[in-house]
């Protein structure tokens, strides 16, 4: 071990790696802790925050950001039951995506979630229905809406444009009628999500201020009460050279500004906003060992054991390398930049780049890289059965220990769901 090694509240990185082996994904929940209290203490206590599952469906990530105070914002039937399990309480959940099935429609009634956003009106007479067949009585609902105006600052537009998610500003406008012929339906307020990776805090202010301006003159045209209200997100963290982080202080005072007088005029009225990469990208390391350092035409490669079957976020999905994440020699950090060395997986296709002629200090067979601000979209957004490697294990490192909080596949694990089928044992013809 190198006195120089990184360490993990306190643990060497190199202790990890012997006791949970590579590829790994780490999550420091110091990390976490102050990445939360910091956001927490700058935003006014009229925002709840509300940890969006989908950038780290971890069921400890997920209690730890619980323990803190974070509600949840999940997507699928399963993300519904890690929230619960995890502790989060049924009231502080909200279930959003444009094509929920009946199963979990009745898993939100059941649970008692605090509402289910529903982003269409067939949706909302499909809960209607619900309700109706099951006697259950009334049960909240927001609407999700598609507003008319543009986002600004996001990497990726969510809303403002032709989307399969939520209803179309023009729509809801149209829809007095239908939403009070909702005979179990109570539409409690209504929600939107402009974009994600806004790095520029006054962006955010302006989403924020625009989706509250929508929400209270729909609710006005509609005649629905403003119950609550969530304004989406989109926090974003920097990845490559060139972005920053967001301001936190700046951002601070602009929601205050932003929120304060609505909430004046709409007291007890709920405002949400959701974050997940923000929270969780920057508590991860993606740790994988150098199998073979190899030059090709002039290029020099580290094959490691593993790549974008664990890590596609680093790569952009559908695109090859154009901007790395940032990586880091974990054994020799310190020492001087060596040369440019492109970190590839073990995978078949020549796709598998993770990050493209990063300078690094000397990288022997054996040696540590670590692709950092991993916590978000790691093994929940890449293709884990390619080639047939199965998912890495993850650890959370908390007071000082390393817990293993989800086991490395094995060929077992993955061979288990799939059958064998007889196919006889007669000549082929």
């Amino acid at each position: 071990m190198s006195a120089e090694e990184i360490r993990m509240q306190g643990i060497p990185v190199s202790a990890l790696a012997e006791r949970f082996g590579t590829p790994l994904f780490v999550y420091d929940t110091d990390v976490l802790d102050s990445t939360f209290r910091t956001l927490r203490e700058a935003l006014p206590q009229e925002i709840d925050i509300f940890y969006s599952l989908k950038a780290n469906p971890n069921i400890s990530v997920c209690a730890f950001l619980g323990t803190l105070g974070a509600c949840a914002e999940v997507s699928s039937y399963t993300e519904l039951v890690t929230a619960l399990r995890a502790g989060i309480a049924p009231e502080d959940i909200i279930f959003l995506g444009p094509g929920k099935d009946e199963r979990e429609l009745t898993a939100c009634v059941e649970a008692g979630v605090h509402a289910v956003v529903c982003e269409s009106i067939a949706e909302l007479h499909d809960l209607d229905a619900l309700l109706e067949r099951t006697g259950h009585g009334t049960f909240p609902a927001m609407l999700r809406v598609n507003p008319a105006f543009a986002t600004k600052g996001s990497g990726l537009s969510m809303g403002g444009k032709p989307r399969q998610f939520g209803i179309d500003e023009e729509t809801v406008r149209r829809s007095k009628e239908e939403l009070a012929a909702l005979r179990h339906v109570e539409v409690i307020g209504l929600h939107a999500y402009m974009g994600t990776r806004i790095l520029d805090a006054a962006d955010v202010v302006h989403n924020t201020r625009s989706i509250l301006a929508t929400a209270e003159e729909l609710a006005g045209e509609l005649g629905v009460p403003l119950r609550t209200v969530d304004v989406g997100g989109g926090l974003g963290v920097a990845y490559f050279d060139g972005e920053s982080d967001p301001d936190v202080a700046a951002l601070g005072a602009g929601m205050r500004e932003a929120v304060l007088p609505f909430t004046a005029r709409h007291p007890g009225c709920r405002v949400i906003m959701e974050l997940g990469r923000y929270l969780t990208a920057r508590a991860g390391t993606y740790m994988v060992r150098a199998r073979y350092v190899k030059q090709s035409m002039g290029e020099w490669f580290v094959v490691a054991d593993g790549g974008t079957n664990h890590h596609m976020a680093a790569v952009g999905i559908g695109s090859f390398v154009k901007r790395n994440f940032p990586v880091r020699h974990l054994n020799r950090p310190d020492d001087a930049a060596a040369r440019n060395y492109s970190l590839t997986g073990p995978l078949c296709t020549p796709n598998d780049v993770v990050a493209k002629k990063v300078p690094l200090p000397q990288v022997r067979p054996g040696d540590l890289l670590g692709v950092e601000r991993s916590g978000a979209y790691g093994p929940s957004a890449s293709p884990g059965l390619f080639l047939s490697h199965g998912f890495p294990a993850e650890v959370m490192v908390h007071g000082g220990e390393a817990h293993l909080v989800r086991e490395r596949d094995t060929p077992e694990d993955m061979l288990r769901r799939q059958r064998l089928v007889d196919l006889g044992s007669g000549e082929r013809t």
